[in-house]
């Protein structure tokens, strides 16, 4: 007898479904699984069949044939194991079909009969729905997350025997899980008003989120530029539905979802040491996982002490932040994460950390250049922002209160938000970091004297076309948060200057201090 049942996979971030096919026959009493299996789902055979057997069923030897197709893809995990074991009981007739069909099963049992949870379950209840399916019967600690999609029903059992009993009607079925939350304003327990000075700082992290630009901060050792980037997911907007959707989606396969809430509601800030490989930056592995980049969509990544990041892994960097994707290619297939994150990198001037100060820093010039340059110019092309963090003073240290309270950042940020989704209302684009040539040349326009002096400045720095660009982009969203239509001078001189520190330090060999304390810059001597 031949039985159809339906499981699922995932495969990147996106399900799809598995035909489990079962056929039990008389001859000799052997069980064959085919269909492209990794070793965890070639065992699946010995944990239903004891699973089966605990849970009081008793299944005459005969032979037994499964099948997991579409054949072309790598099953893997234990996932199918529920699959496997309802089609088999409805082959040898302990299930009626009337469920079975149109119908999803996901889960992993242990021997002894209980139905364990799976990773990816937000993946693989979207498949079923998408293909027509009408229910899916999951892992109990699975429900809730399996309820966040909505267009289907969704079940929870504890054990095969409680499944068994629900399939054959013994136990009426329960009502559809429904996904609810509450409507709590999210609480964070830092605040940009605890930081102390570091004002022109903090405007340039206000730029930067308004318009979704990536941002460097630079500056010596204990100067706030970690208590900055720790704070800038409390002024960013709140997620929407499809955002919280997309990386649930992610960290379900990851296993990193948390179980009291299926549907995450902040923005993830994920701060990887430097110590970690472009493999689990990037994600990869024998089985293809996410890594820190798509663990950080639609929030923040941010790379504390940028420098001391291995080369291979900062050059992962520069194919997500254009496309905002991760692929990555294997025998077995292609696979895609998303990647759709700002990117917020800090570092000390040295590797002591002291300079310019010539009366705390120890590093030579060489030194000092060598350890700037381990940050390449391609991946400076794609940072916005560099702002320079400087030691605060200590009446201001001391001072309370008077700092730029979070709340209040996040309206400007809302604010500025809203312009940019009517700006590019009918696009695929968001933000304004986003946009390309063509909406660069639409949406900043300057005025013939405004357009000398941007000449001027590009010619003299000899600056790139990407560098070119992304001055035009963050003065725009220096004048969404003025309000203006038109880039001014004032727009233009801002975006200019968070530009010009890169020169500082990065320019035909870094800004070193000679011995009379001065910083040399493209030839030039001027004071500090």
């Amino acid at each position: 007898m031949l039985t159809k049942t339906y499981g699922a996979g995932v495969l990147g971030t996106d399900g799809f479904l598995v035909c489990c096919e079962a056929a039990v026959e008389n001859g000799f009493p052997q069980t064959n699984f085919i269909g492209f299996l990794t070793g965890a789902a070639r065992e699946t055979g010995e944990r239903v069949r004891t699973a089966i057997q605990n849970s009081g069923i008793y299944l005459e030897p005969k032979h037994v044939t499964i099948n997991l197709s579409p054949a072309d893809i790598r099953k893997e995990g234990c996932a199918y194991d529920v699959p496997t074991a309802v089609s088999l009981l409805a082959s040898y007739g302990f299930l009626p079909k009337d469920l079975i069909s149109g119908s999803l099963f996901a889960g992993e049992l242990s021997l002894g009969g209980e139905i364990l949870p799976v990773r990816g379950v937000i993946s693989m209840v979207s498949a079923a729905r998408d293909a027509g399916l009408s229910r899916c019967f999951l892992p109990k600690e699975n429900l809730r997350e399996g309820s966040v999609i909505s267009g289907i029903e969704c079940y929870g059992a504890e054990s095969l025997t409680a499944l068994i009993r629900m399939l054959r009607g013994e136990d009426p079925l329960p009502r559809p899980a429904v996904y609810t939350e509450t409507a709590e304003d999210l609480q964070y327990a830092v605040d940009f008003a605890d930081i102390s000075g570091q004002e022109l700082v903090k405007r340039a992290t206000l730029i930067a989120v308004c318009g979704r630009h990536n941002i460097l901060l630079i500056g010596p050792a204990g100067t706030g530029k970690s208590m900055i980037a720790e704070r800038i997911p409390t002024i960013m907007p709140s997620m929407t539905q499809e955002e919280r959707l997309e990386l649930s989606r992610v960290y379900s396969i990851s296993g990193l979802l948390p179980p009291d809430e299926p549907l995450i509601r902040r923005r993830p800030f994920r701060s990887p040491h430097h110590t970690i490989s472009p493999q689990a930056l990037a994600g990869g592995g024998l089985r293809p996982k996410p890594g820190e980049i798509s663990l950080a969509t639609n929030g923040v990544l941010f790379l504390d002490e940028l420098p001391e990041f291995r080369t291979e892994a900062l050059e992962v960097l520069r194919q997500p932040l254009e496309e905002r994707l991760v692929r990555i290619n294997r025998v077995q297939g292609s696979f895609t994460f998303p990647a759709d994150f700002q990117l917020v990198c800090a570092m000390n001037p040295c590797r002591c950390g002291f300079w310019p100060d010539r009366s705390r820093c120890t590093c030579s010039e060489l030194q000092v250049k060598s350890y700037i340059g381990r940050v390449s110019k391609p991946l400076l092309d794609r940072i916005d922002l560099c702002a320079e963090t400087t030691l605060v003073a200590f009446d201001d240290l001391r001072a309370r209160g008077g700092g730029m309270e979070s709340r209040r950042m996040k309206e400007t940020v809302e604010r500025v938000r809203g312009i940019q989704e009517q700006r590019f209302r009918g696009t695929e684009v968001r933000f304004n970091s986003g946009m390309g040539i063509a909406l660069i040349e639409e949406h900043c326009r300057l005025c013939p004297e405004d357009e000398r002096f941007l000449r001027a400045f590009y010619e003299q720095r000899s600056l790139s076309a990407r560098g070119l660009h992304k001055i035009l982009k963050v003065a725009r969203t220096a004048a969404d948060i003025e309000g203006s239509g038109q880039i001014r001078r004032e727009h233009l001189a801002e975006a200019i200057a968070f530009r010009s520190l890169e020169s500082k330090y990065w320019g035909s060999g870094p800004a070193v201090l000679s011995k009379e304390k001065g910083v040399k810059i493209r030839g030039r001597r001027s004071t500090y």
